[in-house]
C-alpha cells in the first residue's frame, strides 16, 4: 500500500491530474486499509477523492479473512445466513469508508468524498430486485455519500431510473459500448425528472456512468493478433482509447441539450464520466496509459493502488488528452471494423462477460464466508 510520506513526495502527477478536473479515485477497499489509516492518509495527502468497490474487491478483501475475524464470529453466534453475513461486512466496510471521506464530500458539496457498493450481481437481469436492492443498500449504509452501483444491463437502465427518482445517487457500472452509454444517460435524466415531479432537491443527487475501458483493448487486441496482419498490429492498442473519447463526446452533446438545460436550471448535477478498469493488461503498453491519455475535465478515474502508485511515480499528465481526438477516435473505431471486427460484437460480449465475472466472485465470496461460519459451528444456508 501507498504510505503518506510516499503520498506527499510524489504527489506531483496526481495533483497535476486534480488540476484538470479529475476526480481521483481508488478502486479498492479492506478493512484493513480503513483501520491502518492507508485509506486517510491517501485522502490526506494522495489526492484521492473516492472509493470504489465491486464484487471481485469484496471477494478479495473478504476471501482472505484478514480483519474480519470478530464480525465473522459475532455473525456465526447468531446464526445469520451467508448472504446476511456478506451484506453486513461489505455494508460495514462501506459505511466506514464513508466516514473517512465525508470530509471531502462536505468540501465539494457531495461531487467527490463518494463510496460506491454494487448492487447483488445475481440481480443483474431483474429491474424489480435491483430497485429494492439498491434501495436496501442505501439504508443499510446510512451514509449521504453512498453511491449505489448499478450494472448498465437492459434490465438496469429503468432501474437506474427508478432509483436516481427516489433520489439515491448512483454509479452506474460496466458501460462498455456507445449506444448503451447514451441509454444510460437517457435513463439519468429520466431519473431526474422523476424526482423533480417528486418533489425532491435535485441538487442533492449525484451520479456516475462508468465506462470501461481496458477490457475493449484485451479483447480487440486479441482479435487483431489473430489477424497478424501489419494493418491489424498497427491498431493494437488504440480501441479502448477511442472507445472512451467518444463517450466524452456523446457527454458534452448530451450535457449541452434542451433536456439537460430545464434540469441544470434546476440546480440538477450533471452524470460524470468515470473511467474504469484503468488497469493496463498488457504488460507492453505504459502502466499509466489510460489515466495518461484520458484527461478531460468533469470526469473521474478511478484505479487500482498499482495504477494509483504508477502514476504518482512516473505519471505523465499533459492538460486535456480527450477533447481533440475524436476524429482520430472514430477514424480508430473504422479502422477495427473494416478489418472484420465487430463492435458491437465485442461490447455486447464484454458486458455479458462483465456481469459473469462479478457473478462468480459474489459466488466465491459466499463460499469463503459459508466455510468461515461452518468453522464457527454455525450451518450456514
Amino acid at each position: 500500500m501507498i504510505t503518506v510520506t510516499e503520498a506527499t513526495a510524489s504527489a506531483g502527477a496526481l495533483q497535476r491530474l486534480s488540476d484538470e478536473g479529475v476526480s481521483i479515485w481508488l478502486d479498492d477497499l479492506s478493512r484493513r486499509r480503513i483501520e491502518s489509516g492507508d485509506l486517510a492518509g491517501l485522502v490526506a495527502t494522495g489526492n484521492v477523492v473516492g472509493v470504489t468497490t465491486n464484487p471481485s474487491i469484496f471477494q478479495a478483501a473478504i476471501g482472505s479473512g484478514e480483519g474480519y475475524e470478530e464480525q465473522l464470529a459475532d455473525l456465526a453466534v447468531r446464526g445469520v445466513t451467508v448472504d446476511e453475513a456478506v451484506r453486513m461486512m461489505t455494508t460495514a466496510d462501506v459505511r466506514a469508508a464513508a466516514d473517512v471521506l465525508r470530509p471531502v464530500y462536505e468540501a465539494t458539496g457531495g461531487r467527490d468524498g463518494r463510496v460506491s457498493i454494487e448492487v447483488d450481481p445475481r440481480l443483474a437481469h431483474d429491474t424489480a430486485a435491483t430497485i429494492a436492492e439498491a434501495r436496501q443498500l442505501a439504508w443499510l449504509v446510512d451514509r449521504p455519500n453512498v453511491m449505489i452501483k448499478i450494472p448498465a444491463t437492459r434490465a438496469g437502465l429503468p432501474a437506474i431510473t427508478d432509483v436516481i427518482g427516489a433520489g439515491i445517487s448512483v454509479n452506474v457500472t460496466l458501460i462498455f459500448s456507445l449506444e448503451r452509454y447514451r441509454e444510460v444517460m437517457d435513463a439519468y435524466l429520466a431519473g431526474l425528472e422523476k424526482a423533480q415531479a417528486a418533489g425532491l432537491d435535485l441538487s442533492a443527487i449525484h451520479s456516475v456512468a462508468s465506462f470501461f475501458v481496458s477490457r475493449v483493448d484485451s479483447e480487440i487486441d486479441k482479435r487483431l493478433t489473430l489477424l497478424g496482419t501489419d494493418e491489424a498490429l498497427a491498431l493494437k492498442g488504440r480501441a479502448a482509447l477511442a472507445n472512451a473519447r467518444l463517450a466524452y463526446e456523446a457527454y458534452e452533446q448530451v450535457f449541452a441539450g434542451r433536456r439537460w438545460q430545464a434540469l441544470g436550471g434546476a440546480r440538477a448535477n450533471r452524470q460524470r464520466p468515470l473511467w474504469a478498469s484503468t488497469g493496463v493488461k498488457d504488460p507492453a503498453y505504459k502502466d499509466t496509459l489510460y489515466v495518461d491519455e484520458l484527461v478531460a475535465p468533469g470526469t473521474v478515474n478511478t484505479m487500482p493502488e498499482a495504477t494509483l502508485n504508477a502514476v504518482a511515480d512516473h505519471g505523465d499528465v499533459q492538460g486535456d488528452t480527450v477533447t481533440g481526438g475524436y476524429a482520430q477516435a472514430r477514424a480508430d473505431l473504422a479502422a477495427v471494423e473494416r478489418l472484420g471486427i465487430s463492435y458491437d460484437e465485442v461490447v455486447r460480449q464484454l458486458e455479458d462477460e462483465g456481469v459473469a465475472k462479478f457473478e462468480v466472485a459474489w459466488q466465491d465470496l459466499l463460499d469463503a464466508v459459508t466455510k468461515s461460519l461452518n468453522s464457527k459451528g454455525v450451518d450456514a444456508e
